[in-house]
């Protein structure tokens, strides 16, 4: 997953590192899939670009990002050390898709270190495959703390912000449904699409702009109050983060990666099924201070420079442990 002319905000998570990687002085060559078009056949391009990247390049060590299928592409080959970050889809896989899990028992053997974007995200791994125990660490996919920046909030009525896919597992129609109920002028953006948009439209103060690329974001939680994530599971939270980044309050699910990262004075944790509890939690947050610093401070504590100094450590050490020595 990386950002391409078609999809720009495609794997904008994998690209943030990539770039504090190459400003720390290393050298990356990209093999990856740019676009979402192409369904499976897709993975056997990228296949071909890493053959191709590891023939012309000679890497001291891969770094793979989602266990299968792309950790195991890089796995197949040459014994390159290898070092793959689990990001939460990957994991969930194991077990309910046949192969899957087989598939990941290899990767998880063959790398020196396995990456999990969240403290939740590894327990969920080493439960499912136990011979990752001694090979994780945790490493979230970190904000950049310049791109999102802290700015003043437009003054008026609150105004609530979720950016994600228009899905079930975002739970944006319950997000809708609790917005309802809260009157006073509030509105509801919406960037993102999906199956559920004939669920959200026509919908009063509810405002959907669909896919937008990553570098809007930071403009949207500009003209906003507070950020909504109440996934019914979030692995990590990238949108939490780079909303607390820019000083935006926050209401989140409290399944998966958010308790990690969200204190109290930064938003709120919620049920994702309890309609009532959210709406309750999206006044709450609204009454928040605006900017939230306390958000900002939590937020950066993830600064990508770091986390991209903490993935340099585990790549150098995996390529200290070369098997073709």
């Amino acid at each position: 997953m990386y950002p391409g002319p078609a999809d720009p905000d495609l794997g904008t998570f994998v690209a943030q590192v990539e770039r504090a990687l190459h400003e720390r002085g290393h050298e990356v060559e990209l093999a990856v899939l740019d676009a979402r078009a192409g369904g499976k056949l897709r993975y056997l391009t990228l296949a071909g670009r890493t053959r191709e990247a590891r023939r012309r390049f000679r890497p001291d060590v891969v770094y793979a990002h989602f266990l299968v299928p792309s950790g195991l592409i890089a796995a197949i080959g040459p014994r390159t050390p290898l070092v793959v970050t689990a990001h939460g889809r990957d994991v969930r896989n194991i077990g309910t898709i046949p192969g899957v899990a087989t598939a990941t028992r290899y990767v998880v053997r063959r790398a020196s270190a396995v990456v999990c974007v969240s403290e939740y995200l590894r327990r969920e791994l080493e439960t499912k495959l136990p011979a990752a125990r001694g090979k994780t660490a945790v490493v979230s996919s970190g904000v950049d703390l310049e791109r999102f920046a802290v700015t003043e909030p437009p003054d008026g009525p609150p105004r609530f912000l979720c950016a994600g896919a228009l899905t079930e597992r975002k739970n944006v129609v319950r997000l809708a449904d609790a917005f309802a109920s809260l009157g006073d002028g509030a509105t509801l953006t919406l960037a993102g699409d999906g199956p559920l948009r004939l669920q959200l439209e026509g919908r009063p103060g509810v405002r959907l702009v669909g896919r937008v690329a990553h570098d809007e974001i930071p403009a949207l939680l500009a003209d906003s109050h507070v950020l909504c994530q109440p996934s019914l599971l979030e692995p990590f939270g990238q949108a939490l983060l780079e909303g607390m980044a820019c000083g935006r309050s926050v209401v989140a699910t409290r399944i998966g990666g958010p308790p990690e990262f969200v204190p109290p004075e930064a938003g709120f944790l919620v049920d994702p099924l309890d309609v009532e509890a959210l709406a309750a939690a999206m006044r709450a947050a609204a009454a928040l201070p605006r900017p939230n610093e306390a958000a900002r401070v939590a937020a950066a504590a993830h600064d990508v420079r770091r986390q991209a100094e903490r993935i340099e450590e585990i790549l150098s050490l995996a390529a200290s442990r070369d098997p073709r020595a």
